[in-house]
């Protein structure tokens, strides 16, 4: 479904992504997990098409994204942070997203109804707390039924109810052969909800492969422990 292929970004002297090759396949969720600073987001922001990598190609159902925008409309994008107009209220924020996309018929507002949103329409975003802003971050990702999800922090400052729909609606959509990328610092929820990991670190792909894998190879049980033994191992191996 995605396909990056030796992807090198700089800002200025930083080097941010080092050659990272990686695929995205369709029916997986990949849980994207590094340290602040290792590149996750800069990776994101470039299959987005919110940075454009020095060298390397990125290529969407087989086609690369340079100099592109339409294939946007397969990816729905949860940030971390949600800036919103602070006197737009959630319905016309829904509405204008709607207009927005008006040749998209495949509608999903499963997450409005489960989180409530559709009780409190009239309400302005600068009136909500950071939670309801995810909340509706979270539904306007899954709006347009995309076949590919970009979830940065899904679960952060969300009640433990919500967590829950969220959760599940993953699992559901995982199931419809969707493909997902997860980024938290909660690698609980990434234990739950992905197959694959890749452990970014430095601007190097340290890790590629099931999470299976990682725990068998690391003799652990819990992703969080599976990962600080890679990140322990990876500390060393540039030590010597």
């Amino acid at each position: 479904m995605i396909s990056v292929s030796k992807i090198e970004k700089r800002f200025g002297a930083l080097e941010v992504l080092k050659s990272i090759t990686a695929n995205f396949d369709s029916g997986r969720s990949y849980a994207l997990i590094g340290p602040n600073g290792s590149g996750k987001t800069t990776l994101i922001k470039s299959i987005l098409g919110m940075v454009v990598p020095d060298q390397g190609i990125i290529e969407v159902d087989g086609e690369s994204i340079k100099g592109k925008w339409s294939y946007r409309e397969k990816i729905g994008y949860m940030p971390q942070i949600g800036r919103y107009p602070d006197n737009m209220t959630i319905g016309q924020l829904f509405d204008m997203m709607k207009d927005l996309r008006s040749d998209c018929k495949s509608i999903d507002e499963e997450l409005i109804e489960g989180f409530g949103l559709d009780k409190m329409m009239s309400k302005r975003m600068h009136t909500l707390s950071g939670g309801t802003r995810q909340k509706v971050s979270a539904a306007l990702a899954f709006l347009f039924n995309p076949k590919v999800f970009i979830l940065d922090e899904p679960t952060a400052g969300l009640d433990p109810i919500a967590v829950e729909v969220i959760k599940e609606k993953i699992l559901k959509e995982m199931s419809d052969d969707k493909t997902f990328i997860i980024t938290s610092h909660i690698l609980s929820d990434l234990d739950e909800l992905s197959s694959h990991a890749l452990y970014l670190d430095n601007g190097s792909l340290i890790y590629n492969d099931s999470i299976a894998l990682l725990k068998e190879e690391t003799g652990e049980i819990r992703l969080g422990k599976a990962i600080a033994t890679i990140m322990k191992r990876n500390q060393k191996n540039v030590m010597v």
